[in-house]
């Protein structure tokens, strides 16, 4: 097992619904601060629809503590998902590719045992504006989703394409990372109109 690459900060961001409602099902927003600024706008577009939690982290596929935060997260909530919309690969430049691609079946044994039977949907790693000095670059981005398209898809994972989404309004960007309100909430839209069809979907 390789070991934790740390960055300069480190953070896990975590939210719930303040009231819950047992009537309706819940879902789980899986990703990184890019997850975390559309998570709002997804709350909205899915009111009276889901109770929408949130686990955002810079803990990077690759990292062993990873699924440890998972299931950390999974034990501390005691609820079941019934679609776990995730992202990863926005952090973690220290690692390479190999080490992403080894890393990924974990990280999906982990929201595979966080969800159940729930259904998954993979949001792919949004395009940057420029290289930054993180090592975040638009190959490397690339080459990330291209892994991660591989593993979902042998397991008939869905897949919300938020890099071709956001490849279309490059000029939304608040840094060279992260995208403006607007350009959040686009995502946000599109990210809630897939996991509403998920949830109308026949359950396992």
């Amino acid at each position: 097992m390789s070991s934790s690459i740390p960055e300069e900060i480190e953070w896990t961001w975590e939210v719930r619904p303040p009231h819950p409602n047992p009537k309706l099902p819940n879902v789980l927003l899986l990703g990184d601060s890019i997850t975390r600024n559309y998570f709002p706008q997804v709350t909205k577009d899915l009111e009276g629809i889901a109770n929408v939690y949130l686990m955002a982290s810079s803990t990077s596929v690759g990292d062993p503590r990873l699924p440890s935060q998972i299931a950390e997260f999974s034990a501390m909530e005691h609820v079941p998902f019934r679609v776990v919309h995730f992202n990863n690969g926005m952090h973690g430049w220290g690692y390479t590719e190999a080490q992403f691609e080894s890393g990924f079946p974990v990280f999906l044994g982990a929201i595979q045992a966080l969800s159940g039977n729930g259904r998954l949907i993979w949001a792919t790693i949004t395009p940057v504006r420029q290289e930054v000095t993180s090592g975040a670059t638009n190959p490397r981005i690339d080459a990330r989703n291209a892994i991660a398209k591989t593993f979902v898809e042998a397991r008939k994972i869905s897949v919300d394409d938020q890099q071709a989404l956001m490849g279309r309004h490059l000029d939304l960007y608040e840094d060279d990372v992260h995208f403006n309100k607007t350009g959040s909430a686009i995502m946000g839209d599109q990210a809630a109109a897939i996991i509403k069809q998920a949830l109308q979907a026949p359950t396992n």
